[in-house]
């Protein structure tokens, strides 16, 4: 199972969301549903060479992937699926720019 780490308040993420509906090989986690979720988050966040450039440009680092081989990355590409159109905007960042 692919695991996916986001936010309903998160376009990209609920870009994502609507793609793995109703597929049981995708694991939605909510980090804004339960401090618990978001904790799994940051450790990964804070350990993870994946986020080394979200955290180098201000960007949050999701919607966040681990894959079935527990290889972390923030491409949707990676998980089999697609990312948000450029032209629908520019992804959110910690200093409230892009979204």
């Amino acid at each position: 199972m692919i695991k996916i780490y986001g936010m309903d308040t998160c376009p990209d993420c609920t870009y994502v969301e609507a793609q793995v509906k109703g597929n049981d090989r995708y694991e939605i986690i909510d980090i804004g549903q339960h401090v618990k979720n978001l904790k799994a988050f940051l450790k990964l966040r804070d350990h993870s060479p994946a986020f080394d450039e979200a955290k180098r440009i201000g960007a949050a680092g999701i919607p966040c992937f681990v894959l079935e081989d527990d290889t972390v990355t923030l491409c949707p590409e990676d998980a089999g699926l697609h990312s948000r159109p450029i032209e629908e905007g520019a992804t959110c960042n910690l200093d409230g720019s892009g979204c």
